[in-house]
């Protein structure tokens, strides 16, 4: 009997997905757990394979189509099926004796097939989508920057596998790429030869911009380049043009040239913002002498021109100073410094962070609690615990710990707003930021109120280590209900935490003090940590807050209540 094929919800987000690649044409044998399609979804691109058994006797989305969650995209049965009854029952609007036909090779005379085009995270229409269809025509298939991230916009090329005249196979990793997230192989899904680089390492490219072009040997791709809506192709284009003169670097390795002499037959190589800035101090440019590329002025020149220092080479001094008189004051030193900085271009992972933290920062309402906890109960407690435990207790540890009991006990930490509703989260997922080199990432601890301390030591050490070298996958940062940032380890006594949404909360940690404290009517030293939450008063009240404060106080001055 035929059945369905559903559009599966592979991610927590996902409404829709696109059919990046379908493994299997009408008519072929499928077997239970083989590969059929490869879907893009919000957050990455996945295999699917099928759970039945039959002949593929419809495709509903073609390659490149997306379809929404449970939509019917293929049917399954026995060779010469009749299927309409289950299309009419799913609702489904396509014309059945159309796309039950194997597809058939396109002509030269023909209109060329765009469902037909095996194409990476396109899901642009019009122009790009006749891109890809001249591409059919060809025999050659578009690249594209994929989303690879439910945050990624662009993304940047790292590192090129092939360079142009290298044979790809379908499998092959054509590049690696930097998102906002981490940095991921994207795969060619073509056999053929790279026939062209779009986008050079280092470079960056929007979500669905071309990226390669992959074909047979020989192909001339100049008219899908031209076709192909996509700014970075022409601008390399534009600088491999020959004849056009590149705009100056300015660069301090650059060999000294000669100075341009201005006159009435010769042009005054300068920048326009240098003339600018020569205009606006008052600087006869053609008196600064260029330090760029064939003596051109540039920007750095005019700030670091000294009139006085010219004058005094055009003019030499008088052979005798005259007598400095006896009431003059004191000639002050003067000490001449050079300007200088460095510009670095923002990474992925940076232009994320400032975009998400403005975000919460200015759309949601925070408001602080700060609270000192006594932790010499708890500095006893790990000392014993790592005798015996098989990986090393942190603070850090401990204090996740502690906060996933706190979560079960009150729910309205543990929540999330949505907009019309508050969501009010039954299991507790804590992120954990961990500092990388170009920013900051959250690794999710899931279920963390049901893991030992060993466990959750284990999994925050993997999860940093992992972190640093970019391993991370997205299922690792996705789902938490609420964040803890732990700065104690850099010495931090205390300091606010902007919160990472949808959380309602996040909670920021000192560094452990020893200060004078009251106990028993007698001053002692004492070890106190400062812990400060922040709350979404959209969610989070300040009395719902302190009591949760306050049951963290009494796990952390107490921890063998963590044990119970």
């Amino acid at each position: 009997m035929a059945e369905v094929v559903k559009m599966p919800k592979m991610s927590d987000t996902m409404t829709e997905g696109v059919i990046a690649k379908w493994h299997k044409k009408v008519g072929d044998k499928v077997s239970s757990g083989e590969l059929i399609a490869e879907v893009e979804t919000d957050k990455a691109t996945m295999d699917f394979e099928s759970f039945q058994e039959g002949t593929l006797l419809y495709i509903g989305a073609k390659e490149g189509e997306a379809a929404a969650v449970d939509s019917v995209i293929a049917i399954l049965g026995a060779e010469g099926e009749d299927y309409q009854a289950l299309l009419s029952d799913s609702g489904s609007q396509k014309e059945v004796s159309e796309s039950a036909k194997a597809p058939e090779p396109v002509k030269a005379s023909e209109e060329p097939v765009k469902e037909s085009t095996p194409v990476v995270a396109s899901t642009e229409t019009n122009s790009a989508g006749n891109s890809d269809a001249d591409a059919e025509a060809l025999g050659a298939t578009i690249i594209r920057m994929p989303l690879l991230s439910d945050t990624m916009t662009e993304g940047v090329i790292a590192e090129w596998h092939k360079k142009v005249g290298d044979k790809v196979k379908s499998d092959d990793a054509l590049a690696d790429v930097e998102t906002d997230k981490a940095t991921m192989e994207v795969i060619g899904y073509a056999d053929g030869v790279l026939l062209h680089v779009g986008v050079e390492k280092g470079q960056a490219a929007k979500v669905n911009d071309i990226i390669a072009i992959v074909g047979k040997e020989g192909t001339d791709v100049s008219a899908l380049l031209k076709s192909g809506s996509k700014p970075a192709v022409a601008e390399l284009k534009a600088e491999s043009q020959p004849g056009k003169e590149k705009p100056a670097v300015d660069s301090t390795a650059a060999t000294e040239t000669q100075h341009v002499e201005s006159d009435s037959t010769s042009r005054l190589k300068a920048s326009p913002l240098a003339r600018k800035i020569a205009k606006d101090k008052g600087i006869d440019i053609s008196q600064v002498k260029g330090s760029a590329e064939g003596g051109r002025i540039v920007k750095k020149d005019i700030e670091s021109f000294n009139p006085a220092a010219q004058s005094q080479k055009a003019s030499p001094a008088p052979a005798a100073a005259a007598p400095v008189a006896e009431s003059a004051p004191a000639a002050i030193p003067q000490f001449t410094g050079e300007e200088k900085y460095t510009e670095k271009p923002v990474s992925q992972m940076r232009k994320v962070i400032a975009k998400r933290l403005s975000e919460s920062l200015f759309t949601s309402p925070h408001f602080y609690l700060t609270m000192s906890i006594d932790m010499d109960s708890a500095m006893q407690a790990r000392t014993k615990i790592n005798e015996f435990a098989s990986v090393k207790i942190s603070f850090n540890d401990m204090v996740l710990k502690a906060v996933a009991v706190a979560l079960k006990q009150h729910p309205n930490v543990n929540s999330s707003w949505l907009g019309d509703k508050i969501r009010y989260n039954e299991h507790v997922n804590i992120g954990v930021a961990v500092a990388v080199e170009d920013g900051l990432l959250v690794p999710v601890v899931r279920f963390a109120d049901g893991k030992s301390l060993s466990h959750i030591s284990a999994e925050v050490k993997d999860f940093a280590q992992r972190a640093k070298s970019k391993k991370l996958q997205p299922s690792d940062w996705e789902g938490s209900t609420f964040t803890i940032s732990n700065l104690g380890m850099f010495g931090i006594d205390e300091f606010t935490a902007i919160i990472n949404p949808p959380d309602a909360c996040i909670l920021a940690v000192g560094g452990i003090q020893q200060v004078p404290v009251v106990k028993n009517g007698a001053v002692v030293p004492g070890n106190v940590m400062k812990v400060t939450l922040s709350c979404d008063h959209r969610v989070v009240d300040g009395a719902t807050g302190a009591a949760f404060l306050q049951t963290l106080k009494a796990l952390l001055e107490e921890p063998v209540r963590l044990l119970v």
